[in-house]
């Protein structure tokens, strides 16, 4: 977890999230084994898992990134694991 502001948000560690980049780039090549597909599955059944929960509790805080670069200076542009709920 990490903290913006008042909000503790989900994500990947950094060994995690490399893992999941080194699979997605293996996919795109078409050269992932039956095992690191189902590892691909996995992780990205996590991502969704944390995108859900960190639109939660960003809702429930009212609070909602405008650009994907105010999460983490540190992070890649290649995903982000929030997603942003319409204002109501």
């Amino acid at each position: 977890m990490n903290q913006l502001g008042d909000v503790y948000i989900f994500k990947f560690t950094d060994d995690l999230q490399a893992r999941f980049e080194e699979l997605l780039n293996q996919n795109k090549k078409d050269l992932l084994t039956p095992q690191e597909r189902a590892e691909l599955d996995g992780i990205s059944e996590l991502s969704r898992i944390f995108t859900l929960i960190n639109a939660q509790l960003a809702a429930q805080a009212k609070w909602c990134p405008l650009q994907l670069e105010s999460l983490s200076d540190d992070e890649p542009d290649v995903s982000a694991n929030i997603a942003t709920l319409p204002n109501i």
